[in-house]
């Protein structure tokens, strides 16, 4: 490995969400590509909103993606602990270097305080952010604040100069000092916040490339001063190099938020999206391959991903699109494979046996060509391929699909079916068409419409043909036999 270290570092709260993944996809698809290290950390400070639930269905998403890590949770690594709940003395011993040093100080403002400066900010139109009542207050003022109860919390002493720096993403980007004042590293309740904890995580973690959404932007000239105070502490080395993605959009152009409904990563899971599809997709959000190329493998990916190919321009999520290359990838597995990523479906849905038995299994294998193609979702598939896997007295069919020739062309339909001496798909196409399309004149749809519903019990099914082949001669002629008498309102056959 090379000495490139970079790292994937959410909140457990809630439920994993594609633009979380997407960043996640990017840091690791630059670490595989350069062959550096892919750190996964878990920023859990905030008691109220952190759970231990969300924490892992973090770990069982990455996993399941195969978003492999080389250090964090689960795996270990020489830089740990790797979630923050588990570092606060190092935080703690920080600060107070901070301190001792210059770096940062308690601030004593009340929020009644620290809410009027704002509003004579305001007033005089003036950038609002705090103006340094604390920064050099002395022993006798600190005293009197102390014996009044007050609770400080620490802040940051900004140099006071624009910050410039070139962003791996965005080019060279500058920020005036008087959009950044001092800020707080610790909440008066001792609390450590993610300006204190993140800069230091990265700083004693080695990381070396920064590569995150561009809603955190706006904190990177306090992570860049901070830093400063890191390496004077030799808390750090050096400062890392900072990338900022694009957006996610939503529908109506906006940003697309973990309480949208397509943002949620269960929702995928459960609807029966490839893990390969979404790296596929999301990997598309933002970034090129080039050439018009927008079908890959994860290791594909890896091997042509460069930060710079990076778009810095907002990057909307197309559903359809993302369902379209799922329907890709089902149609680019091997059979035997989409055929064990289907069981769970089938199992989970009632379809078939929970396990799934050897001859269920065994049609499985049989089904699986009439599908595939047309699958774009494997949670599709159980809907699709229920009517293989029932007996025709199960076969329900709602009365609104007949029309005034469905016991006609049912009856005929029987009375050939039962003569047919070879039973394959090809001889009951033949059949079919011979005596419904050419011995009745009528429009295959007309014609075979029926069959259909008497066969699957809905009117869009798998290769109506292939699938009575597959049914066998017995069963297709009682589904037929069945629906004839329900067409007629006569009763049904065991």
């Amino acid at each position: 490995m090379n000495d490139i270290r970079v790292r994937f570092c959410p909140s457990p709260t809630g439920n994993p969400h594609v633009g979380m993944i997407r960043t996640a996809l990017f840091n690791w698809a630059f670490a595989r590509h350069v062959g550096g290290t892919f750190v996964f950390r878990i920023e859990d400070t905030d008691a109220a909103r952190d759970s231990q639930d969300s924490y892992e269905a973090l770990v069982e998403s990455m996993r399941w993606l195969g978003l492999d890590w080389d250090e964090g949770p689960e795996v270990g690594g020489d830089h740990g602990p790797y979630r923050q709940s588990e570092r606060m003395d190092i935080y703690a011993d920080v600060v107070n270097r901070l301190i001792e040093s210059g770096f940062a100080y308690r601030c004593y403002c009340s929020a009644g305080e620290l809410e009027a400066k704002r509003e004579i900010a305001a007033a005089q139109k003036r950038t609002p952010g705090y103006d340094g009542t604390c920064r050099e207050l002395s022993r006798e003022q600190v005293e009197i604040f102390v014996a009044e109860g007050r609770q400080p919390v620490v802040r940051y002493r900004m140099p006071g100069t624009d910050f410039t720096w070139n962003d791996l993403v965005r080019g060279e980007l500058t920020f005036q000092a008087e959009h950044v004042p001092d800020f707080v590293l610790v909440r008066a309740n001792g609390d450590p916040l993610y300006t204190l904890v993140n800069p230091v995580d990265d700083a004693m973690m080695g990381i070396t490339h920064v590569l995150r959404g561009e809603d955190l932007l706006s904190s990177t000239p306090r992570q860049l001063a901070l830093f400063e105070g890191l390496k004077a502490l030799g808390v750090a080395e050096e400062t890392p190099a900072y990338g900022h993605l694009p957006y996610v959009m939503g529908e109506g152009n906006k940003k697309l938020s973990k309480r949208d409904p397509e943002s949620s990563l269960a929702m995928y899971r459960e609807k029966g999206y490839l893990p390969e599809a979404l790296l596929n997709y999301l990997a598309l959000l933002g970034w090129s391959m080039g050439n018009d190329v927008e079908f890959f493998s994860p290791e594909e990916l890896t091997r042509a991903f460069t930060v710079e190919r990076v778009n810095p321009n907002p990057a909307r999520f197309d559903l359809k699109k993302c369902t379209s290359i799922n329907g890709d990838w089902i149609r680019h597995l091997e059979p035997t494979d989409l055929l064990e990523r289907l069981v769970p479906f089938l199992e989970s849905t009632g379809v078939s046996s929970r396990p799934i038995r050897s001859e269920e299994r065994d049609r499985l294998v049989q089904v699986i060509p009439l599908i595939q193609e047309r699958l774009d979702t494997l949670g599709a598939a159980p809907e699709l391929i229920a009517f293989l896997f029932t007996t025709a007295a199960q076969i329900e069919i709602d009365p609104d699909l007949w029309t005034s020739e469905s016991a006609q062309v049912l009856r005929m339909a029987g009375t050939i079916l039962e003569k047919l001496p070879d039973w394959n798909a090809d001889a009951i196409q033949g059949a079919l068409r011979e005596s419904l399309v050419e011995g009745l004149s009528l429009k295959p749809k007309l014609a075979f419409g029926p069959v259909r519903t008497a066969i699957c019990g809905r009117k869009i099914s798998p290769p109506l043909f292939e699938s009575m082949e597959i049914l066998g001669k017995a069963e297709s002629l009682l589904r037929i036999e069945n629906a004839t008498a329900q067409a007629v309102g006569g009763p049904l056959s065991e």
